[in-house]
């Protein structure tokens, strides 16, 4: 995979400074976006019931597909928390692991040559949600239509990923 992202339609001629500025600035929106996506879809993975509720309150005589899903959703979670509320604690490590996550791409702010790993990293787990979400989610009685937004993640980390690696290819060989 890494070889065919690598295939760029950049031509690799010297770059002048104000180009690599350029280019750098372009690399850094790209780990932003991913940065400020991996921390909000963390901290949002805390309060899950309270959001549900929301949700679903919405949705009020809303008989459509994804409003009866949330309400399943919602009705198990509420369910759950009340009488196992440690299940939760599990939800909160994913959280944590997305914070983590976030974290862990400074590194390519910072230096994204020698840190080009971690945008690797990034793209083979964007491309790795989508067996995920076919495979587990059929186990787990997932409907097809909640897969393909677990998977619309993935295809957005991908969008922003992409360019970016050729970026950091582009600047590496300067």
């Amino acid at each position: 995979m890494i070889y065919f992202v690598k295939q760029s339609t950049f031509n690799n001629q010297q770059c002048s400074p104000f180009m690599n500025n350029h280019l750098l600035h372009r690399i850094r929106i790209c780990i932003w976006i991913i940065i400020v996506g991996l921390f909000l879809s963390g901290i949002t993975a805390f309060p899950i019931e309270t959001e549900l509720a929301v949700f679903v309150q919405h949705n009020v005589g809303n008989s459509s597909t994804t409003a009866l899903w949330l309400n399943r959703v919602y009705s198990a979670v509420k369910t759950t928390n009340h009488a196992y509320p440690f299940l939760s604690y599990g939800t909160d490590w994913l959280a944590f692991a997305h914070i983590m996550l976030a974290i862990l791409f400074i590194g390519p702010l910072k230096d994204p040559v020698r840190n080009k790993w971690i945008i690797e990293f990034g793209m083979i787990a964007a491309v790795l949600i989508f067996p995920l979400a076919f495979i587990a989610g059929a186990i787990r009685g997932i409907p097809f239509f909640w897969r393909l937004i677990d998977c619309s993640f993935g295809v957005i980390t991908l969008l922003v990923l992409v360019p970016c690696y050729r970026m950091i290819v582009k600047l590496e060989d300067k």
